[in-house]
C-alpha cells in the first residue's frame, strides 16, 4: 500500500469533538436564479435514466465516449447492477429550457463506497469516530467504472456555462436530505477545469496507461524498450502461444450467446474465489453487445477447444478500455497476454492512441505503462471536515507526487517516453 493511502484523517481534527449538520454550505438560490440566462431554466431529479429520453441524452454528448451514453447507463439500471440493493441509487440530474434537455450530469446518491475506486473509507472512519453519518453521499460517476472521461454533457452551444446550475442544485440537495458530500470521480481535464468552483477540494492518484507512439506493429513498440524489459515480454508472449493458447478479439456484433456465457462464467469465478459479488450480470452483457455493438469488444482465450479465459473492453475514436477479465484457472502469463499485450497490439492495428488498461497494478510499468496522473473533485458540507479534508488532500498529493516521481526511472523504455 503506498504510503499516502495510510494516513487517518481524524489526526487532523485533534481539536474536534462534535460536528453540527446546521453548518453545510449554504447559497442563496435568488442570487443564482439572478445569473440564469432570459429563458426560463428548471432542474430536474431523475430516480432513472430510462425518463429521459435516450435521444435527448445522446443527443447532447460531447464525443463517443462509451461509458457515458444512454444504453449503457440504461443497461446497469434495468438490469439490476446497481440500484438499492447494492447502495447506488440513481438521482440524474437534467437542466431543461422550456422542456427541451440542454444539460444533464448522472448522479447516484451512495450508501457505501463499492464501486468507485476513489478510496475514502479512512474519511467515513473519520465521521465515525466523532459520531457523525457518511453516507449517504452524492457521486458523479460512472459505476464501477474508474475511467476518466466527461462527467456533464450539455449542449455544445451552451458549453460550461451550466455548471454553477449544477453545483447549486446538489448542494441545495445535501442542505435539505443531509447528504454528507458530493464526490466526481475521473473527470477529464476540461470538466475537472470547469466544475473546479464552489469550495471542491481536489484529489490525485496514479493509474498506469499506454500510449501509441504511431508505432508500425507490436515489434516496432518493443524496439523502444529496454532490451530486458522487450525479452521479457517476448517470452512471456511465447509461453502463452507454446501453452497452446489461442485468443478470439471480436467485436459486440460478432459474439454469441455462448460467447458471453463463457465469459460470464469465468468473470463470475475470479469473484468465487475471493468471496465477492460481481458487478455486472449476463443480462447486461447480452443487452450492451446488442446496444453498443461497435463499441463493445470481448477478448477470449480458447484451450483445447474451451474457453479457459476472457477480458472484456470498451472503445471509442481514441482510447481502448480494459475493463473486467476472468479465468479458470492459473496459466503463466496469460493476464498479461490477454489483458495487455493483445490490448497494445489491438491499439497499434487499430491506429488507436491511447489504451487504458484499468487501475492499480505497478507490474504494469514493465509491459510498456507509464504512471498517468487522475483527479476526483469532492465538496464536503460540514465546514470542519472540509477543512480536515483539506488537509489531507495536501499530504495526500504529496505522496502521490514522491511515488510518481519514483517509479519515473522504471519505465520500460530505453528513451523516457512523453
Amino acid at each position: 500500500m503506498p504510503i499516502w493511502r495510510k494516513f487517518i484523517l481524524s489526526e487532523l481534527l485533534p481539536n474536534y469533538t462534535r460536528v453540527s449538520l446546521s453548518n453545510i454550505l449554504r447559497s442563496s438560490m435568488n442570487e443564482q436564479a439572478a445569473k440564469r440566462p432570459t429563458k426560463e431554466l428548471t432542474v430536474q431529479i431523475h430516480n432513472r435514466i430510462d425518463e429521459i429520453p435516450p435521444e435527448d441524452w445522446d443527443g447532447i454528448l460531447r464525443n463517443d465516449y462509451p461509458f457515458l451514453k444512454h444504453c449503457f447507463l440504461s443497461a446497469i439500471e434495468r438490469h439490476e447492477c446497481i440500484g438499492e440493493g447494492v447502495g447506488w441509487i440513481p438521482r440524474h440530474i437534467g437542466i431543461y429550457e422550456q422542456s427541451q434537455l440542454i444539460a444533464a450530469m448522472p448522479l447516484y446518491e451512495k450508501h457505501n463506497s463499492w464501486g468507485e475506486f476513489v478510496f475514502d473509507h479512512v474519511w467515513v472512519d473519520a465521521y465515525h469516530r466523532y459520531g457523525q453519518h457518511y453516507y449517504p453521499k452524492l457521486v458523479n460517476a460512472i459505476p464501477f467504472t474508474p475511467v476518466t472521461g466527461p462527467r456533464i454533457i450539455s449542449q455544445k452551444q451552451r458549453g460550461y456555462m451550466d455548471v454553477p446550475i449544477f453545483i447549486q442544485s446538489i448542494k441545495s440537495m445535501m442542505e435539505r436530505f443531509g447528504y454528507s458530500s458530493l464526490h466526481c470521480l475521473f473527470p477529464d481535464q476540461r470538466d475537472q477545469q470547469h466544475l473546479k468552483i464552489n469550495d471542491a477540494l481536489v484529489r490525485s492518484d496514479c493509474h498506469f496507461q499506454w500510449h501509441n507512439h504511431s508505432y508500425s506493429s507490436f515489434e516496432n513498440f518493443l524496439d523502444g524498450l529496454k532490451s530486458k524489459k522487450r525479452k521479457n515480454i517476448r517470452q512471456e508472449r511465447r509461453k502463452v502461444t507454446e501453452a497452446g493458447v489461442t485468443i478470439r478479439w471480436l467485436s459486440g456484433h460478432q459474439t454469441t450467446h455462448q460467447d458471453w456465457h463463457d465469459f460470464y462464467e469465468v468473470y463470475n469465478l475470479i469473484y468465487q474465489r475471493k468471496y465477492g459479488m460481481p458487478a455486472f450480470n449476463l443480462e447486461f452483457f447480452l443487452e450492451i453487445a446488442h446496444t453498443m455493438s461497435d463499441q463493445v469488444i470481448l477478448a477470449l482465450a480458447d484451450y483445447q477447444k474451451s474457453v479457459i479465459a476472457g477480458a472484456l473492453f470498451y472503445r471509442d475514436e481514441q482510447t481502448l478500455y480494459g475493463r473486467i477479465w476472468g479465468t479458470r484457472q492459473r496459466m503463466d502469463s496469460l493476464h498479461f497476454e490477454l489483458c495487455y499485450y493483445a490490448g497494445i497490439d489491438y491499439c497499434i492495428r487499430e491506429g488507436l492512441a491511447r489504451f487504458d488498461p484499468g487501475v492499480q497494478g505497478e507490474h504494469k510499468i514493465a509491459r510498456g505503462f507509464v504512471p498517468t496522473e487522475t483527479h476526483s473533485l469532492h465538496w464536503i458540507a460540514s465546514q470542519p471536515f472540509r477543512r480536515a479534508i483539506r488537509e489531507f488532500l495536501e499530504r495526500e498529493q504529496y505522496g502521490v507526487q514522491s511515488y510518481m516521481n519514483s517509479i519515473e526511472d522504471r519505465t520500460a523504455y530505453g528513451i523516457q517516453s512523453t
